[in-house]
C-alpha cells in the first residue's frame, strides 16, 4: 500500500518533469551495493547471529521506495550485488562494480572504504558508507566522494552522554572490552563525556576467558566491586562478547549503559513515532526480520539518491552529490525531523535513538542541547572539530 507520504513526495516532484525531460521518457539510474565480508569474532554466545541480508535488505527496501516515486517522472531505478571477503581483491571488486555506474553503496570496513575511495575509477563517484562508524572517515581520514548514512561512533557516545547529563547521572564507571571495536568505542565515550563536562571515574578492562553463561553470577559481583560506587556502569563491548552477563550481576544495583542495556543507535525495532512503523512493519514484510541499524543506513543512501534524483532533475554523481551536501536537500527519515549531510565532511545528520531492547526511552539530541546551526550538530564532530578539508 501507498502511504500519503510517498503519495505526497510524488506530486511534489512533479515539477522536475521539465527538468528531466517529458513523462513518456524514461531515465535509468544503476546502483551498485557491494559487500566487503568480515568474518565475525568469536564470541561466548551465538544468539545474536547477523542475517546473511544485513545491510542490503534495507538497500532493497529503499530502491522499492524510489521505484514507487519514480514511475511518476519515468525514473527507472536498477541495483546489482556483489560480495568480496575482506583478505579478498576489494579493488578488483570495486573497480568492477565502478565499470557499471558511479553510485555504490558500500557495506565495509574503514580501511576498505578508503582504499576504494581512492581509486583512481573512483575519483568522479559517489560513495556511501552505510557501516564504518570510524571517526577518521568523518574527520582527517575523510575522502569527499565518501558520505555517510552510518552514524558515527561520536554521535552515539554523545548521545549517551547528553542523556546521563539531562538525568544527572555525574558519577560514572565504566568497563572495556579487549578487541579494537571495544576500545574504540570507549576512547569515544571519554571524549563525549569530556565534551558534554563529565568524565569517567573508575575503568577496569574485561579480560575474562572463562565461560560466563557458567560463572557470571560469581565473577561479575566481584568484578565490579573494584569499582566503587557510581550512578550508571558503561560498557564498551561492541562485539556483543561479555556485555550481556554483567546486567543485574553487578555489585551495587544501578543501570547498564553503552554497548549493552541502554544503547544508542541509528535505528532499533522499538522505534515507532513519526511514521517509523510503517517503515518497521513494511521491511518486516520484505525481509522477514527486524530493521537493523545497518539496514536503516543502507536504506537511507538509496533513497537520499533517490531524492536527490527527483529534486535536482540529475542523475550523474557530481551533480546529485552537490545537490545532496546543499541546504536544497532534505531526506524524510521517519526520525521526527529532514535529515541533511553536513557539507563539511559528508556525515549525514539524524537523531540518534536511545532504547532498551523493548522500548525507546529517549531521542537524542535531548532538549537543552543548543547548537548556533541545528541541535542534530551537538552529536558528532561539529565544523570546527572535524578537521576534515577534502570537502573544501
Amino acid at each position: 500500500m501507498i502511504g500519503w507520504r510517498t503519495i505526497l513526495s510524488g506530486i511534489l516532484a512533479l515539477p522536475c518533469l521539465v527538468a528531466t525531460g517529458t513523462a513518456g521518457a524514461e531515465t535509468a539510474i544503476h546502483i551498485h551495493y557491494l559487500t566487503v565480508e568480515v568474518p565475525p569474532p568469536p564470541t561466548l554466545s551465538d544468539l545474536d547471529t547477523v542475517p546473511d541480508d544485513a545491510g542490503v535488505a534495507g538497500a532493497r527496501l529503499g530502491l522499492a521506495d524510489n521505484a514507487t516515486t519514480g514511475q511518476f517522472l519515468g525514473h527507472v531505478y536498477s541495483m546489482n550485488e556483489s560480495r568480496v571477503p575482506v583478505d579478498g581483491d576489494i579493488a578488483g571488486a570495486a573497480r568492477a562494480a565502478l565499470a557499471q555506474g558511479d553510485l555504490l553503496v558500500l557495506d565495509a570496513p574503514a580501511a576498505a572504504l578508503t582504499r576504494i575511495a581512492d581509486l583512481p575509477e573512483a575519483s568522479d563517484a559517489l560513495l556511501f558508507n552505510i557501516r564504518a562508524g570510524d571517526a577518521g572517515l568523518r574527520a582527517t581520514g575523510c575522502r569527499a566522494n565518501l558520505l555517510h548514512t552510518a552514524p558515527s561512533l561520536s554521535m552515539r557516545t554523545d548521545a549517551l552522554a547528553q542523556f546521563f547529563l539531562w538525568r544527572r547521572w555525574t558519577e560514572l564507571a565504566m568497563i572495556a572490552g579487549g578487541h579494537p571495536d571495544d576500545q574504540a568505542f570507549a576512547a569515544a565515550m571519554e571524549a563525549s563525556l569530556s565534551k558534554f563536562g563529565l568524565k569517567t571515574g573508575a575503568r577496569a578492562e574485561w579480560r575474562f576467558d572463562a565461560d560466563m553463561r557458567r560463572n557470571a553470577s560469581e565473577e561479575v559481583p566481584l568484578f565490579t566491586q573494584g569499582l566503587g560506587d557510581y550512578d550508571v556502569l558503561i560498557v564498551a563491548d561492541e562485539i556483543h562478547d561479555f556485555a550481556r552477563y554483567v546486567l543485574f550481576n553487578t555489585w551495587h544495583p544501578r543501570p547498564v549503559a553503552g554497548s549493552e542495556g541502554l544503547t544508542a543507535e541509528g535505528w532499533a525495532p522499538v522505534v515507532e513515532a513519526w511514521g517509523a512503523a510503517q517503515l518497521q512493519s513494511r521491511f518486516r514484510d520484505a525481509a522477514g526480520r527486524p530493521m537493523r541499524p545497518d539496514d536503516y543506513a543502507a536504506w537511507a543512501a538509496i533513497r537520499a539518491i533517490g531524492e536527490a534524483v527527483t529534486r535536482a532533475g540529475a542523475t550523474d554523481a557530481a551533480r546529485l552529490r552537490e545537490f545532496m551536501l546543499s541546504d536544497r536537500f532534505e531526506l524524510a527519515g521517519f526520525k521526527g525531523r529532514p535529515l541533511t549531510f553536513r557539507d563539511w565532511n559528508g556525515q549525514l545528520r539524524q537523531p540518534i535513538a536511545l532504547t532498551h531492547p523493548r522500548a525507546l526511552v529517549a531521542t537524542a539530541p535531548l532538549e537543552g542541547f543548543l547548537h548556533q546551526t541545528t541541535e542534530l550538530d551537538t552529536l558528532g564532530l561539529d565544523r570546527a572539530e572535524s578537521g576534515c578539508t577534502a570537502f573544501d
